[in-house]
């Protein structure tokens, strides 16, 4: 007891203040990890419980995607007539679409409203599938939830709005301009709808490229640094992309379509890099052990 006595009052009172101060800032953060631990409120779970977990989201998100399909069955003819066939009716006024199953316009009309389900029922579903998920993450993590939902949705419905308002007009100009008059363009109603489906989902997904780059990053498998060294490859080989998946040989065209590639890239660049630097920042912050 002495011995602290005398070693305390050898100390300057400079370095007593800052020792006074160290021991607050790690009482606060000792206080503030317990604070979190308390309000996270949530336990672990066995296998079971976990399965169990999975069934009731799958059984919300198919409630949810019935509920939503039978009010586009409302309005399926709408959705048929002024969504599905305007594209084609606005390229060229001689392409003709053809029914060549007896049970062709049934297949297209639950198509097209299972597709318009899933998409008006987009948030909700990724919203289950990150609930199912939450447990597994650190309360910082968590409190990020709402972004990322949102962030996810906007990403896919602008993907959405591309493919429908850009990539498919282009498209079928050209398809429907390219050869000779002499052919009939008389296409297959189910190859339209594969085509028109397929190519929204494509765009849709292309656009979550920087919820990608969030999540690679989180994990430490993606860093700015590395987009940066690989920035002209990737560039060249969006570049290709474009060129591949648009019919058109017009160089305008084509960077109509590379140009937003080219800067959803870019934006998953800064991601990435505010990711990383906030990895660096919890990594570089002094940990406490509480007793």
């Amino acid at each position: 007891m002495s011995n602290e006595t005398e070693s305390s009052k050898s100390k300057s009172p400079a370095s007593q203040l800052m020792d006074a101060e160290i021991e607050a800032r790690e009482r606060d953060l000792a206080e503030h990890e317990h604070e979190e631990d308390d309000s996270s409120g949530i336990t672990e779970m066995n296998f079971i419980e976990h399965l169990d977990e999975l069934r009731s989201r799958l059984i919300k998100s198919g409630i949810v995607l019935i509920v939503v399909m039978a009010l586009c069955a409302l309005f399926s003819d709408t959705l048929v007539n002024q969504v599905l066939i305007a594209p084609l009716k606005n390229s060229s006024d001689t392409v003709v679409l053809q029914n060549l199953v007896p049970y062709g316009q049934i297949s297209l009309y639950l198509q097209v409203i299972f597709f318009s389900g899933f998409i008006l029922s987009f948030p909700y579903l990724v919203h289950q599938i990150w609930q199912f998920v939450l447990p597994g993450l650190k309360q910082k993590e968590r409190a990020a939830t709402r972004f990322i939902i949102s962030f996810i949705s906007l990403s896919f419905f602008a993907g959405i709005a591309f493919g429908y308002f850009i990539f498919m007009p282009i498209s079928l100009k050209f398809f429907a301009r390219f050869g000779t008059p002499l052919i009939e363009n008389n296409i297959a109603v189910q190859d339209y709808v594969s085509f028109f489906i397929g190519a929204l989902l494509t765009t849709g997904i292309v656009f979550e490229l920087p919820f990608i780059s969030y999540i690679l990053s989180k994990i430490g498998l993606l860093t700015p640094a590395f987009m940066r060294f690989y920035r002209k490859h990737a560039i060249v080989t969006l570049l290709i992309l474009a060129a591949v998946v648009t019919p058109s040989t017009d160089i305008v065209t084509q960077l109509v379509i590379a140009i937003p590639m080219i800067l959803l890239y870019e934006l998953s660049i800064g991601i990435s890099g505010y990711v990383n630097r906030k990895n660096d920042a919890l990594a570089s912050a002094p940990k406490v052990t509480s007793k």
